[in-house]
């Protein structure tokens, strides 16, 4: 398939009243490497949708690369980049945890498979 996606899902859950300076670090220092390493930002989710001086937000980060070599790819450049692994460590002051999924629409699973 020519225009498979690969959905790169980050999961940020942020210490109380920290969402919005973490999403305003997040946009100006992440999404120009992410862009740069060939993925597209797709959307940003806070939850609850307020930022709150007293609670913790979840923040969903949705990425999007073109199939499996594009992965590949940027998975590769992400590794090997030492910037990447202190820029998280600086987030540290604002994050309690932190993970990473990918996805597929299902449609897709077949192209992606076949390898």
């Amino acid at each position: 398939m020519a225009d498979e996606k690969i959905f790169v899902v980050d999961r940020v859950v942020t210490k109380p009243g920290c969402a919005r300076t973490f999403v305003d670090r997040y946009i100006a220092e992440y999404v120009p490497g992410g862009r740069g390493r060939g993925m597209t930002l797709d959307r940003i989710l806070v939850s609850p949708p307020v930022w709150s001086d007293d609670e913790t937000n979840v923040v969903t980060i949705m990425w999007s690369v073109d199939g499996v070599n594009s992965w590949w790819n940027m998975t590769r450049q992400g590794r090997r980049d030492p910037e990447l692994g202190r820029w998280w460590s600086d987030m540290d002051q604002y994050v309690t945890e932190r993970s990473r999924t990918m996805a597929a629409q299902a449609a897709d699973i077949e192209g992606l498979a076949d390898v």
